[in-house]
């Protein structure tokens, strides 16, 4: 029998936007929404907030989710990576519970703007490929460029064609934040990463692929997120 296991990281540490997890968005808590969409996926059977913080976990729990154990401070600095977080929350859980998902999928509490087909159309690509990983991204212009230190341009992507039209140009996306990882268990405990060797993408829209990461995000995805109706219409009738 397969099992989902769905986390949803939150970290209490977050420089730009104070407390961002739990800042009030729109009506709610942030991670209220991501927690919300979690608890109505159908296939998932224990939604869980990884935090180390006491108050995102009473938070959290609120609003239905599981906080089993609190993160380790070790595993929530600034520098610490994502996935050695979600590699000690499967030990735990194997350790103390005896439990062992099939997949784990990773809901960002910073994507306000996701939707319920977003997590569709990875899982049924997922189910239905080879995939090791599936995870969301956004299209972007092809042409990718960095500043240097004395802020010359240089064309990252250089092994891309030399045209000057971007429709000779291999269409160019970029992790939008991601709305969804999802990592079958045994690929992410040998790779120790989750973008495994075998990894596919499902693209959103680039409107919705808003990461909260400054304050520039947070107001710009509020906006997006109170007219999100209205601007699908509208851009259905263009």
């Amino acid at each position: 029998m397969n099992t989902v296991l769905i986390v949803i990281p939150a970290r209490f540490g977050s420089k730009r936007i104070p407390q961002k997890n739990i800042r009030l968005f729109s009506s709610k808590p942030l991670i209220a929404y991501t927690i919300a969409q979690a608890l109505k996926v159908r296939f998932a059977d224990r939604v869980i907030v990884d935090t180390d913080s006491p108050k995102i976990a009473a938070i959290a729990k609120k609003y239905g989710a599981e906080v089993p154990f609190l993160r380790p401070k070790r595993l929530a600095r600034d520098t610490s990576q994502g996935v050695d977080a979600v590699l000690h929350l499967l030990a735990r859980l194997k350790k103390e519970e005896g439990y062992i998902p099939t997949y784990v999928m990773i809901l960002q509490a910073t994507s306000p703007l996701r939707e319920m087909e977003d997590i569709e159309r990875s899982w049924k690509l997922m189910r239905g490929s080879n995939a090791n990983t599936v995870l969301t991204v956004r299209p972007t212009h092809p042409r990718l460029y960095h500043l240097d230190s004395k802020q010359n341009i240089i064309l990252a992507n250089t092994s891309a064609r030399s045209s000057t039209n971007t429709q000779d140009w291999p269409k160019g996306y970029l992790l939008n934040g991601c709305f969804v990882y999802i990592v079958k268990t045994k690929a992410l405990l040998k790779e120790k990463q989750v973008v495994t060797k075998h990894t596919k993408a499902v693209v959103c829209d680039a409107w919705r692929s808003v990461d909260l990461d400054t304050p520039e995000d947070w107001v710009v995805a509020e906006l997006l997120f109170k007219n999100r109706k209205s601007i699908k219409a509208r851009i259905k009738r263009i």
